[in-house]
């Protein structure tokens, strides 16, 4: 018996909730910021787009 539940499965699958919950915030630390750094060349190259795009729309 543990923690006061008598059935193998029932606290099984509660320490496994558990388990997975911080299993997730561990993952979610590990990947907090990954990819931030190619988010600054797709600004950079989606501004880029939108002044070409200016320039079609004046010349029109």
């Amino acid at each position: 018996m543990v923690l006061g539940i008598p059935d193998f499965w029932i606290w099984s699958v509660f320490f496994l909730c558990i388990g997975s919950a911080a299993l997730c915030v561990i993952y979610g630390l590990f990947n907090w910021n990954k990819g931030a750094e190619s988010e600054i060349i797709d600004i950079a190259e989606e501004s880029i787009w939108e002044e070409k795009e200016k320039d079609i729309v004046d010349k029109l």
